[in-house]
């Protein structure tokens, strides 16, 4: 029995507790141990830290947090580290990508803000995203050595040619991102599954888009061939994807087919094949087989509300060496990335 004073109130215990933690409880308080705290760097990683002039506290607190969570300043210092610590690209991807689960999912939050105001958001989030920002940003992060470098090539990822706005922004996967980041992924998609590999069709209005903005009105309406996988070939092609693919989903309807959603391909300790993307509420990872488990479900309720189905996978895989092959179309000064003036970014 705990006697307090003054007066006869009086508490009992079901177990007992040190005076610091008693004085905890009566407070309401409670104290935690950092994170960080806990964290061990290794002898190289040490190393590495005194060369690149990082703290080693800081460097621990960056490793404790998620990437979202970073100032710029942070993920400066944390991609010179990356890059000395883990030279393998597609391990950077994965690394990055998981260091950004949680992060809040928001629709349409970048733009070409200050340099156009049609659409007045910023040119790049490290808060939020949506699922081609955050692999965009994924990619050009890994990439990276510093600030300067991973900011040129996303928007060398973003825009056709590097040339930053509205009409030059990637803003439709298939017949945009894709090919104008050829340098960067391939598309492996029927290499996967040879003459299984689905030939549908894709219109694409970018006038119709653009409308909204009184711009891009002479462009003509395009129609594609999207070649793609069905659903029900994953269980056939899954354990052939490698960490760092390019996902897209397919979606649409009989007559129209796109690509509506993308993320990427991360392995699990266990080879289990993930995929980890940016959707509602936030940015997650799940094994890629639990979308083909329920297709039919979501085709389901689909149809019955009319909205586009799911109907398969374009795959991408992230080349060897994207500078090198980033270089021979850029020249030496690789990345290029101009404004609408034309006047080069350095």
């Amino acid at each position: 029995m705990l006697k307090l004073a003054p007066g006869n109130i009086s508490i009992r215990f079901p177990f007992k507790l040190t005076s610091l933690c008693l004085l905890l409880a009566l407070s309401g308080c409670a104290v935690m141990r950092p994170r960080w705290k806990d964290i061990e760097l290794t002898n190289d990683e040490i190393k590495i830290a005194k060369r690149l002039e990082i703290d080693e506290n800081e460097l621990k607190k960056m490793k404790a947090k998620p990437l979202y969570k970073f100032s710029e300043q942070e993920l400066d210092k944390y991609l010179s580290y990356l890059q000395e610590v883990e030279p393998n690209l597609k391990k950077r991807v994965q690394h990055l990508a998981r260091k950004s689960t949680g992060q809040p999912y928001q629709i349409y939050l970048l733009g070409e803000f200050p340099f156009e105001i049609y659409d007045p958001e910023p040119l790049y989030s490290l808060k939020k995203s949506d699922c081609l920002v955050f692999c965009e940003h994924i990619y050009a992060m890994a990439l990276a050595h510093n600030w300067p470098s991973f900011f040129a090539l996303l928007q060398r990822i973003r825009y056709k040619n590097g040339e930053i706005g509205m009409l030059t922004r990637n803003h439709e996967t298939a017949p945009d991102w894709n090919p104008n980041n050829a340098w960067l992924v391939k598309d492996i998609t029927e290499e996967l599954v040879g003459d299984k590999a689905v030939k549908g069709t894709m219109i694409v209005d970018r006038a119709s888009f653009f409308k909204q903005w009184n711009i891009g009105q002479d462009i003509p309406v395009d129609t594609l061939e999207l070649s793609y996988i069905l659903y029900d070939v994953l269980p056939e092609i899954v354990n052939k994807l490698q960490m760092g693919d390019f996902v897209n989903i397919v979606r649409g309807y009989e007559d129209n087919k796109w690509v509506g959603h993308v993320g990427l391909i991360t392995l699990g300790d266990d080879e289990t094949v993930n995929f980890l993307h940016s959707e509602s509420p936030r940015v997650v990872e799940q094994p890629i087989m639990e979308l083909y488990y329920n297709a039919e479900e979501y085709n389901e309720e689909c149809h019955k509300e009319n909205k586009p189905c799911f109907y398969g996978f374009k795959f991408l895989r992230l080349r060897e060496d994207p500078i090198s092959e980033l270089i021979q179309i850029d020249g030496p000064d690789a990345p290029r990335v101009t404004i609408p003036s034309g006047i080069l970014l350095q």
